[in-house]
């Protein structure tokens, strides 16, 4: 299945599909029900035709694909698995038989059966893919995510317009969060959740753009993330439910970098196979910063370290020598030769420059004073 899921995902037009990480569950999930579906159907009657995929399962995956902006050259992904699986496949005939005439006939039948229903799923996903695209054209949601989409891109979009088609504020504060699930569940399930977290950020009212049949992204007029604690409680009931957040932040430039974060965040949670169901920005910028995108070091830097940034020499090195301390104060004073006083007035000092006290944020104060430290020495 490694080598199938790698193979169907590796095309151009199914790039989406490896970004994003509840499209490319769903693939996955298809793809394996594909291989056990022809599998089961030959070891029970082998050589009959086997039963197509039912009309839910060709109306999940034709959602995803064109709410995705894959078309119908998308579905090529099949015939790349087909392949694969054939590949697979000859040596388990050669296994089975050495006789000549019952290989030839094996290789046949199975050929016919893996080609026919391959073109059945492909017929029936693409006449699907149809309907949907003609209801994503009638849908209210096509404009309203048009519209964000420009927003997101940067576009001159007028504010006035804008906050009049999505019936969302842009001017004030902005929580964003993607809501998805890594398994089938259901879209009132996923409402469910979006509900819960709007409720727990005191939000009177929400943005929600459906992206795919299992993702939702939304925005909150809210400066509030809700507890992780309390979104472990809510999210006890829908175990394949999962929920980022990006940070709050004003604006249209507010609106755009906290739905980045909330995105920077899915993708770490699904990068490092997780077993978290929620998270927030904060909780993995430093792990993006260091696995992923050297650029946001600089973000890093200002976030994690506020006006310590800039300051004393003396003081950031005490701060760097206590934590390198196990926050021992005279072993802090010993290494750097100077009086513990002195080292407490320091740190006191440290405390009303950082964002939040040090003792709240010690791992990522540290680091960041590590990754200064190194650009000093240049």
């Amino acid at each position: 299945m490694d080598l199938l899921h790698a193979a169907s995902l590796s095309r151009q037009r199914m790039r989406a599909a490896t970004e994003d990480p509840a499209l490319f569950a769903s693939t996955r999930r298809s793809s394996l029900a594909d291989v056990l579906r022809w599998s089961l159907a030959n070891v029970h009657h082998p050589g009959d035709p086997v039963p197509t995929i039912s009309a839910a399962e060709a109306a999940e995956i034709a959602r995803n694909l064109v709410r995705s902006g894959i078309d119908e050259r998308g579905l090529e992904a099949y015939r790349v698995s087909q392949n694969v699986a054939w590949q697979l496949w000859m040596p388990i005939c050669f296994d089975l038989t050495r006789d000549p005439a019952e290989l030839q006939e094996l290789l046949e039948v199975s050929w016919l059966s893996m080609t026919t229903f391959i073109d059945d799923t492909v017929a029936a996903v693409s006449v699907r893919m149809e309907t949907e695209r003609a209801e994503l054209l009638r849908d209210a949601q096509a404009e309203r995510r048009a519209i964000v989409t420009l927003l997101l891109e940067g576009a001159p979009v007028a504010s006035a317009r804008a906050e009049a088609e999505l019936g969302y504020p842009l001017g004030g504060w902005h929580t964003a969060a993607i809501v998805w699930s890594d398994a089938s569940s259901s879209s009132g399930e996923l409402e469910a959740v979006t509900e819960a977290v709007m409720r727990m950020a005191r939000a009177t009212r929400r943005l929600t753009i459906a992206v795919g049949a299992s993702a939702l992204w939304i925005w909150l007029p809210a400066a509030d993330v809700p507890a992780l604690a309390q979104m472990s409680e809510v999210l006890s009931d829908s175990p394949h439910v999962r929920v980022a957040f990006g940070r709050p932040a004003t604006g249209i430039d507010g609106f755009r970098r906290s739905h980045f974060d909330a995105v920077a965040t899915q993708r770490m949670l699904a990068r490092l196979d997780s077993p978290q169901q929620a998270a927030r920005y904060e909780d993995v910028q430093l792990v993006a910063m260091l696995a992923n995108d050297p650029t946001q070091v600089d973000e890093f830097l200002r976030d994690t370290l506020g006006r310590l940034l800039h300051a004393d020499i003396e003081i950031q090195r005490t701060v760097d020598t206590y934590v390198r301390e196990r926050c021992n104060v005279t072993g802090t004073a010993k290494r750097m030769f100077t009086h513990r006083n002195t080292v407490i007035r320091r740190l006191g000092q440290a405390d009303e420059l950082l964002p939040r006290p040090l003792a709240e944020n010690v791992v990522s104060v540290a680091a960041a004073l590590d990754v200064l430290r190194w650009r000093q020495a240049e």
